[in-house]
């Protein structure tokens, strides 16, 4: 953690802001590098973000070869040939049986699969992609959903690329609310066969992965339907079958039509399509009926009974896709950082008035201020996905050990980092691309391609605003297992009044929040540098958001499903606000506890640095709601800005070394920006005047 004398006692209650001064500091003032990281503290720093699967990162780093970074100029057909090629070196890595268990051929490493798939993130978001979906989503749907029958039949063709498959779920007319699709899957006695259709327009699967191209089966989600001896219709909810769509040759079955999407805004090597359905008949057995079988009669049943708890126990064993798209965000952005810290350096910008040589962009104040935060959060976030990558893993290896409330919860922060992360990368790409000026604009220094590429991370395996209000009804106790089953008026109305029990109950829970409680004696003359203290404060914004805005809901208790509605609409942005407090104060949790854990003494210092940068980042951006409800003063907020400004210079003189153990491969930074005219130049070790004085009065 950063020390008092660091702050000046920048957030103690009433303070002014301290006049900072440079001379003779060791830290602050003019950066003191050659442009070359120090090896050891990058080690020290690599080891807590590599986390429990070094292992895999490592035989990832090392099968990872140039000819996988993203091909630039290339035509849409080139690129997704290229891909397809480099899935197929994939294949015979053995990397994706990592994800399968070993009883169906794989490792039974869900941590190791999830771990490889985000180090793709470094160099091909359409490769990363691509194994997602034929790996984690259709592989997975098989994995997690299939009888054991099915898995044998079919999951040694998905590994090896034999069977090469779609994950279609989503519809035009359905993206989020996937309770709700339209595609049918009707059961038909006579024949022993489901008939797959499409009934309108609007239930036409879109944006579908392998689709345009390579897939030959879909796993296609579907209201599933019997019929009672009557004759009437009963339905069952949303299930998963297996449905050949395409010949060996490559042609259309009969009854299916796929359609090419053609040019994206990104991912152009991933052949994106839609599907349509007329009456195509599969097999019984095409049905993965792990909570849900029809025998030969047409008799439905499940272990299951509710249609609402049965759906999201389904789509509970396929959250890897989630968080396999936000590590590999996750990824991109600390590459991005890389790119744009190395440039930082070694680009100058105008000549210092006391020496005549140019000065390096992150001498800049800005220019600090605009990078070095966000590698805070990159650490934060890496971090926190370490942990849920682990939860994730656990469970699978012992599902008996969750019970219902933490299996949501899992599931929830799953939702939210996903959220977090892929929102933190698309904004920091592009600031990373504006930091490096002109030559961040061109294509060759990858940054503009990774923007492309990342964009829709935000908007797929689930829209980041619906996976954020996801994590605010957890919070409010909405998303249990009856939540399924309930309209809008009875969801806003559910288990609000227990709502900031809940969040003190599960904070203090923690070994880290007794561990810091137990340590702070004089809570009123504490700084914000303070672990327990920054602790405290984003869990009480937390919980008084999580109590606002069930006060505000509770008006929809009584109400009809109209006037619940316009209750819910009203507040929405409430829980937003209320979901995005709760992922800060969980990341920071996670990002405290890989500090405590860390037993190189020079590495935990500067990752508690980083952590503390993390929270006042926060500070800074959301200074308004803690001035308007009375948790910080105004002079304390200024402080802490000061002090965040203190803190991005005194990381910026290890900047280097941060972004070093990231441990990107070195030929990732084989790029123009960086190779032509004065890598590594040594930078000049005069003070500078903008980093004192009325600057850091905030």
């Amino acid at each position: 953690m950063t020390s008092q004398t660091d702050v000046q006692n920048a957030a103690a209650p009433g303070a002014a802001a301290p006049q900072a001064t440079t001379a003779g500091h060791p830290h602050y003032g003019r950066i003191t590098t050659t442009g070359q990281g120090d090896p050891a503290l990058a080690a020290g720093l690599q080891k807590v973000l590599d986390g429990r699967w070094a292992d895999a990162r490592r035989m990832t780093r090392e099968a990872m070869t140039p000819d996988m970074l993203n091909p630039i100029g290339v035509t849409m057909e080139e690129h997704r040939a290229h891909v397809l090629d480099q899935m197929r070196r994939l294949a015979d890595s053995g990397m994706p049986g990592l994800g399968f268990r070993t009883e169906d051929g794989g490792t039974g490493d869900t941590g190791g699969a999830l771990t490889s798939f985000e180090m793709l993130g470094h160099l091909d978001l359409s490769l990363m992609v691509k194994a997602g979906v034929q790996w984690g989503l259709f592989g997975g749907a098989i994995a997690n959903l299939g009888n054991d029958e099915t898995r044998g039949k079919y999951l040694p063709g998905v590994m090896n690329l034999d069977l090469m498959g779609c994950f279609a779920m989503t519809e035009l007319g359905g993206g989020s609310d996937v309770q709700n699709l339209e595609t049918t899957a009707t059961f038909d006695p006579e024949t022993d066969e489901f008939v797959v259709h499409s009934p309108t327009p609007s239930s036409e699967k879109w944006y579908i992965g392998n689709a345009a191209r390579d897939g030959s089966m879909a796993a296609v989600f579907a209201q599933l339907i019997t019929r009672a001896e009557s004759g009437e219709e009963l339905r069952h909810g949303v299930h998963c079958l297996l449905v050949p769509i395409r010949d060996e040759a490559g042609n259309d079955l009969p009854g299916v039509t796929t359609t090419d999407h053609g040019h994206k805004g990104g991912l152009l090597g991933v052949d994106n399509g839609k599907i349509m359905f007329d009456h195509v008949r599969v097999p019984r057995e095409a049905l993965l009926d792990r909570f849900g079988a029809v025998d030969a009669d047409g008799q439905y049943s499940s272990p299951i009974d509710s249609v609402g708890a049965r759906f999201f126990t389904m789509l509970g064993t396929l959250i890897r896709g989630r968080v396999s798209v936000g590590a590999a965000a996750g990824a991109a952005a600390r590459t991005s950082l890389a790119l744009a810290v190395r440039y930082s350096l070694i680009r100058r910008q105008f000549d210092h008035p006391a020496t005549g040589k140019g000065i390096p962009l992150l001498e800049y104040r800005e220019h600090q201020r605009r990078l070095m935060p966000r590698v805070a959060r990159a650490y934060a976030y890496a971090c926190a996905q370490n942990a849920i990558v682990a939860e994730l893993h656990d469970f699978e290896k012992n599902p008996e050990a969750f019970d219902a409330e933490r299996r949501r919860e899992m599931e929830s922060h799953a939702a939210g980092i996903k959220a977090t992360v892929t929102g933190f990368a698309n904004d920091t790409i592009i600031e990373a691309r504006l930091a490096c000026g002109g030559a961040g604009y061109m294509a060759e220094n990858l940054l503009t391609e990774m923007r492309r590429d990342c964009d829709v991370f935000s908007t797929f395996e689930g829209d980041n605003v619906v996976l954020t209000q996801l994590v605010a009804k957890e919070l409010l106790g909405a998303y249990a297992a009856e939540f399924g089953d309930m309209d809008q008026r009875e969801t806003v109305a559910f288990a609000l009044t227990t709502a900031v029990d809940v969040v003190q109950e599960k904070a203090r829970a923690s070994t880290l929040w007794q561990k810091l409680i137990d340590t702070v004696t004089d809570r009123e003359n504490t700084d914000l540098l303070d672990r327990a203290n920054q602790l405290e404060l984003l869990v009480d914004r937390e919980e008084h958001l999580l109590e606002t805005v069930a006060r505000r809901l509770r008006k929809a208790q009584g109400e009809d499903g109209s006037a619940a509605f316009k209750v819910f609409n009203s507040a929405q942005d409430h829980m937003l606000q209320a979901g995005r407090a709760h992922m800060d104060s969980w990341v920071f949790a996670r990002f405290a506890e890989a500090v405590d854990a860390c037993e190189d003494p020079e590495a935990k210092e500067v990752l508690g640095t980083l952590c503390d940068l993390y929270v006042l980042d926060i500070v800074d951006r959301d200074k308004g709601w803690f001035l308007e409800h009375n948790r910080l003063t105004t002079e304390r907020t200024k402080a802490a800005t000061a002090a965040r400004n203190r803190l991005c210079t005194k990381l910026a003189g290890k900047a280097r070394t941060l972004v070093d153990a990231f441990a990107i491969p070195e030929f990732v930074f084989d790029v123009p920006m960086l190779t032509d005219g004065g890598v590594d130049a040594p930078l000049e070790t005069a003070p500078l005047e903008t980093t004192s004085g009325a600057g850091d009065r905030g």
